[in-house]
Parts: C-alpha cells; structure tokens; sequence
C-alpha cells in the first residue's frame, strides 16, 4: 500500500504543479483540453543564439486562428534596408506550427524581442479580397550573442 502511495506521490510531482483537471491528459478521442485550444504561446530555441545561427521557432496559437505572423529585428536580411522583418506561419488545425529563421551575421548584438501574432485569414473568392482578423499576440525576448568562430574548432 505505502509503496503505491509512493508512487503516486513520484507521479504527481513528476507533473509538476500543472497537473490538476484543467490540464488532464488528452482524453480517448485525442482532442485536447478545452482551455489549452485557447492558449497563445511561443518558444524560440536555442534561447540565446549567436550571430550566424538558426533558431527554431514553435508555436501554438488558438484554433480559431490559421495563420501566425513572427516579427522581430534579429531576423533582419543582409544588405536590407528593412530593420524589422516579419515571416509567415501557417499552421495545423490544432493551431501548432514550427520555423527555422537564420539570424543573420550581421545582426544587432544585444537584446531584440520577438513578436508573435495570431491572425484568422479570409478570402472572398470572388473579388479576392483579404480580411485579416488579429486573434491574439505574445512577445517573447531574445538575446543575441557574439559570432565565435572557435567554436567550430
């Protein structure tokens, strides 16, 4: 009995402090829970990136949105007069989504912030015209560090 309550307690704490009703595991049917579908969020990795590296972006936006626009300065091309840039996201109908961007080289050393919108897009088929509804934003920090070559040798 003590070696079950054991177990139960290493379970539970395994879980951290996240695991109560809200945010139970999946049920039989694979959908998610109800509150998570309206949850915005956003992870850069690696966390501090370095000149001339590639960073992974993940995603998760409410299901009501289908697109999710990223911005941030580091993202900025060579030889673009652009300061800010933005790309594009689509992404599943459980709303997750993942990118690589390439900072470049000659990026800003410092802190930049990047920007996380997420947007609900509808066309009209006949005149082609756009309506973009904003859903929800979420702005995560980045630092960028140094380009070392060392450590590549």
């Amino acid at each position: 009995m003590r070696v079950l309550m054991g177990m139960a307690l290493v379970a539970a704490l395994a879980m951290g402090p996240a695991a109560d009703a809200r945010t139970a595991p999946a049920t039989s049917d694979d959908s998610p829970p109800k509150d998570w579908k309206k949850v915005t969020s956003l992870r850069v990795l690696p966390e501090l990136p370095r000149q001339n590296d590639v960073v992974r972006i993940f995603v998760h936006c409410p299901t009501t949105a289908n697109h999710a626009i990223i911005g941030s300065t580091a993202f900025a091309l060579k030889g673009s007069r652009r300061f800010y840039r933005e790309v594009g996201l689509g992404l599943s109908d459980r709303g997750l989504g993942r990118r690589a961007v390439i900072i470049s080289y000659y990026t800003l050393l410092g802190d930049h912030d990047v920007r996380l919108k997420c947007v609900k897009v509808t066309i009209n088929q006949k005149t082609r015209l756009r309506k973009i509804r904003l859903i929800s934003r979420c702005t995560v920090p980045l630092t960028v560090r140094r380009f070392r070559l060392a450590r590549f040798l």
